[in-house]
């Protein structure tokens, strides 16, 4: 079971640490273990509890009243709130503590729900999106396992498949993309959302998925002849040989338009060829989709 500081809870529940000591100290809320320094951690337990807590009295209970109930009671009312379709702090909080009890089922039901009365697009952006931040800083404590975090990404993964599946057909005449990762990159979640995103926008999408080899895309350019390339940098290439895997990327398509999305492709003193582009947000790569600048910018 990983542990967590109080900064980790603060960060993770929106609670600013003051508040999670006082109602630890003034109504036994959480139970904290010290280490041999003296430093208080607190369990999943705990932060599942805190989620919970924060998600009731966000929508108007007294931490005096919600303090008194037990775990159960206190999973109960979270269920019975109101849902409020933009209450998107709450929806992250309702998930990540159900990532936590590796509770599938209703990770399941807060993902469709969302999805019902967002749109798909809006819960991967306002919702999904929010949660997968949370989860990466967990990750950095050490205090969330694989088996939490593979569950929430297929899920995810399933439900992003399934979204772009019932899209309807493209015209013939639409602008064509090319979607990959590089050798060895196996986080597949954000261009699995670009695909959906393009595809969504009346445009064709070869999805090509996890682990290509750079050599490859000669080839597929080649036969399928895209009018735009896009890559997600997340761990893969090394950080030294991201502007290389650039400058191969666009000899092998002939100096199309390549969109490298990820924190690899936005490094500081990095230099792109001319005709990548790297948009810093998700927001900015949908922008994108429907506007010339790429075909703009391959043609400088």
């Amino acid at each position: 079971m990983g542990h967590f500081s109080i900064s980790d809870l603060e960060q993770l529940s929106g609670i600013k640490a003051h508040t999670i000591r006082m109602w630890e100290q003034r109504y036994n809320l959480l139970q904290p273990v010290r280490t041999a320094t003296n430093i208080r951690t607190y369990s999943e337990d705990d932060l599942r509890r805190l989620l919970n807590v924060s998600t009731l009295c966000a929508r108007g209970q007294r931490i005096s009243q919600v303090a008194r109930l037990s775990d159960a009671e206190i999973s109960e009312a979270v269920l019975a709130c109101c849902d409020d379709a933009h209450d998107y702090h709450r929806q992250v909080n309702g998930l990540l503590a159900a990532m936590l009890s590796l509770d599938e089922e209703r990770i399941n039901q807060l993902l469709t729900e969302a999805a019902a009365k967002l749109g798909f697009e809006s819960m991967m952006l306002f919702v999904a999106y929010p949660l997968l931040q949370r989860i990466g800083l967990m990750w950095l404590a050490g205090t969330v396992n694989p088996a939490q975090e593979h569950m929430l990404a297929n899920l995810l993964r399933q439900k992003m498949l399934a979204a772009t599946d019932a899209l309807p057909p493209v015209p013939a005449t639409a602008r064509r993309w090319v979607l990959f990762l590089p050798a060895e990159e196996l986080h597949e979640l954000a261009l699995l959302f670009m695909n959906y995103a393009v595809r969504l926008r009346g445009q064709h999408t070869l999805y090509l998925g996890q682990n290509l080899p750079t050599e490859q895309l000669g080839a597929v350019c080649q036969t399928y002849r895209p009018d735009v390339v896009v890559s997600v940098l997340t761990l893969q290439p090394d950080r030294s040989r991201v502007g290389e895997f650039a400058a191969e990327v666009s000899a092998h398509c002939q100096g199309l338009p390549v969109v490298l999305y990820g924190p690899l492709a936005r490094q500081e003193g990095l230099v792109l060829p001319p005709n990548c582009v790297s948009p810093p947000l998700m927001t900015d790569f949908l922008a994108m989709i429907t506007q010339n600048e790429l075909v703009e910018t391959a043609a400088v």
